[in-house]
Order: C-alpha cells, then structure tokens, then sequence
C-alpha cells in the first residue's frame, strides 16, 4: 500500500492520543490515591462514583465498538471509508475502552475488598461477568487487530450479533448490584 499522508497523520495523532489517555489516567489515579490519603475513611463513596463513571464509560465503548465493526465489515478493504473506520476504532480503544476497563477493576476491586464483599454470591455471579466482559474486550481488541491488518473475515451480521453480548453482561451485572438475589 502506498504511503498515505493522511493515514501516516491519523497514526501520529492516534499514538498522541494514546499517550493523552495514559497521562491523564495516571493523574487521574494520582489524585484519586490523594484522596484516599487526605481521608481514607470517607474513600468509599468517591470510589464508588470513580467505579460508576468509569463502567459508564467502558460499556459506552464496548456498546460502539462492534457497531462500528458492523459498518466497517460492509465497506470495501482499503476505502476511505475503511481506512477512517480504521481509526475511529483504534483511538475507541487505546483512548477510551481500555483505561475505563482498568479503573473499572481497579475501584471494583477496591470496592469490594473495602467492603468485605468477596463471600457474598452475589459479587461471585458479577465477577463471572465481568470477567465475560473482560474477555468479550479482549476479543474486540483482536478484531481491532484483524480489521486494522485488513484481516477480518466476520460478517456484519456476526458483528450485529456480539453487539448484543455486553448489553446482556450489563444486565446480569447491574441485577447482581442492586437487586443482590445471593
């Protein structure tokens, strides 16, 4: 493939974007491990809300990304369309899927140590979950991979089809929270 001036743009201001989400997500851990310095007793509900705005958004992201998939997988290799398709994936990822994914664990984590919540069933079912979630992330990471690489050999209806997963994960997750059936 010819060298594209535009393309080699968008992976400059795509690895600039990279390194804006991790400084910022190292600040933002920073001011967060502050807080629970200045006053480690009244942590929890900052935590939770850290937890809350950060599942928020990965599943924004993990919502978007297959349906980005789906419009992609319908366009020609090497378009324009494609190539723009390309990037929006790529900066959903490394900018905001992935770090979300990261607090996510970090503050859940935090959150149900901090509130001795690991012998609950509840948290066991929500764990198993998230832990599918997780694993569902990982898999849109390779079709990030396989997509960029002009590799993917899946459909837009199997992309129509995984877009449906995370809403189901998010419902078992969200019933396991508030409803607490175990």
């Amino acid at each position: 493939m010819p060298e594209n001036p535009v393309l080699e743009k968008g992976h400059g201001s795509g690895r600039r974007a990279m390194v804006r989400a991790v400084v910022a997500l190292v600040i933002f851990l920073a001011l967060a491990a502050l807080l629970f310095y200045v006053n480690p007793s009244g942590f929890y509900p900052w935590a939770k809300a850290i937890h809350v705005i950060a599942v928020i958004s990965w599943m924004a992201g993990m919502l978007y990304l297959p349906r980005l998939f789906v419009y992609h997988a319908e366009v020609e290799l090497g378009s324009p369309q494609s190539e723009t398709f390309k990037v929006m994936e790529r900066r959903l990822l490394r900018a905001i899927i992935n770090p979300a994914m990261i607090v996510t664990w970090v503050f859940g984590l935090w959150l149900a140590w901090d509130g001795h919540w690991f012998s609950a069933g509840w948290l066991h079912v929500k764990l198993v979950a998230v832990i599918a979630l997780s694993a569902l992330h990982g898999y849109f990471s390779s079709a990030v991979r396989a997509f960029d690489e002009d590799r993917n050999k899946k459909s837009s209806r199997h992309w129509r089809l995984m877009n449906e997963i995370p809403t189901l994960l998010m419902i078992v997750i969200v019933v396991m929270v508030i409803v607490k059936p175990f």
